[in-house]
């Protein structure tokens, strides 16, 4: 059984290159977007009942970062779901209330930039739970407004696009803050369980995520991931987000055998994810990483015993991951066969046909072979049964 160190009082100043705003600073910030001339545009786009000064006149009225979230992003997030979501649903609240009002880090999968958290966030604040940091790459700071928004919104940045060494001293400031973050009871955190969004539809934990948190700690490995109450989330989109920007990616990196970011491509990833259609949302926060898991963990040797937790963080992850019709179809078209059609009708087969066909059209001929990126594009569907079936678990809707 291990013991827990009594927590101690964050040194907030050691991180202060990779914090969210104060809220005295959010304020600023929220100031400055208030004024931008994009303001308005955004405005009339998430509430065009409303005038257009109406988003200006909520981030105006802010006077900190709590409340940013609960008088404006809350609204925002629902907005735009209203907007391009036939609906989200989401379980499990009960693995969170029973922290009993202990910190924790959510592990998540991660599918959709920006969106991905904010649902989260949403969902905390409609079920009085207290909001989380969350960590989001440097790379999508692309600009004051972007960083403006971001860092008002809780953000921890990681830091990327830097060498070796300073990758490393990186992650253990990072691992350092999100453990006094937990352990002090400051703030709880939302982390995804690998660098970057799931491109190909698997749902896969970064080993070195997890020997990062181990590095941080000052104690032995099973109370160093014990004080972290580690919380696996799953969210799943009936259309995934940016579903043919994921494909060609993918596509190109098996051609060339790398893919290069276009300048600003992660700017208009996070405007697509927002504004393109997703269908229904589920997400669900599992059960909470275990001592007896972690225990027998411990038992192993060198990284094995990493291994094992994103064995048992994996599996909890793609077990509540929510399958669509879309999956089957796109699951049986790959394989030629029906294994999966009871689980959908031949209209839905049609309608998702349909929609694959349109995305490729937009896609230039010359570039690319639409046989092979339809194939590309298909997998994406068909891979999250690919992994239940890997994995043992069971596949049904």
């Amino acid at each position: 059984m291990c013991r827990l160190n009594s927590a101690e009082p964050m040194n907030i100043s050691e991180f202060e290159s990779i914090t969210p705003y104060t809220d005295s600073e959010a304020v600023e910030a929220l100031a400055r977007v208030a004024r931008h001339p994009a303001t308005p545009v955004i405005s009339k786009y998430l509430f065009p009942d409303y005038p257009a000064g109406t988003l200006r006149g909520m981030l105006m009225s802010v006077d900190s970062i709590d409340e940013f979230q609960d008088v404006v992003m809350s609204k925002v997030v629902r907005a735009i779901l209203l907007k391009t979501s036939k609906g989200l649903v989401y379980q499990g609240l009960e693995n969170l209330k029973g922290m009993n009002g202990k910190k924790f880090v959510l592990f998540s999968n991660h599918r959709d930039i920006i969106l991905d958290p904010a649902i989260i966030q949403m969902v905390l604040n409609d079920s009085k739970i207290p909001f989380t940091d969350i960590c989001v790459g440097s790379n999508l700071l692309s600009g004051q407004l972007v960083e403006d928004l971001l860092r008002s919104n809780r953000m921890i940045k990681v830091i990327r696009g830097i060498s070796a060494r300073e990758l490393y001293l990186s992650s253990q400031l990072l691992s350092r803050y999100i453990r006094e973050s937990v352990t002090s009871g400051r703030s709880s955190i939302w982390i995804a369980q690998k660098e970057g969004r799931s491109k190909n539809g698997m749902d896969l934990t970064e080993q070195g995520l997890l020997k990062m948190f181990d590095l941080s700690g000052k104690s032995d490995f099973c109370t160093n991931f014990e004080e972290l109450n580690i919380i696996p989330v799953c969210i799943s989109y009936e259309l995934e987000s940016c579903d043919m920007r994921k494909a060609k990616e993918l596509y190109i990196k098996k051609k060339e055998g790398k893919y290069t970011k276009k300048k600003n491509e992660d700017l208009h990833s996070i405007l697509t994810g927002i504004r393109q259609l997703k269908g229904h949302i589920n997400l669900t926060f599992c059960k909470p990483l275990q001592a007896d898991e972690i225990a027998s963990a411990a038992e192993m040797k060198g990284n094995e015993r990493y291994q094992a937790l994103m064995n048992v963080l994996d599996r909890r992850i793609v077990d509540a991951y929510k399958l669509w019709p879309n999956n089957f179809i796109a699951y049986d078209i790959l394989d030629g066969g029906g294994k999966y059609s009871e689980f959908y009708t031949a209209d839905q087969r049609r309608e998702f046909i349909a929609y694959a066909d349109h995305k490729l059209s937009k896609v230039p001929a010359l570039q690319f072979n639409r046989d092979e990126l339809r194939n590309v594009f298909y997998s994406i569907y068909a891979n999250p049964i690919v992994h239940k079936e890997q994995l043992g678990l069971p596949v049904n809707l």
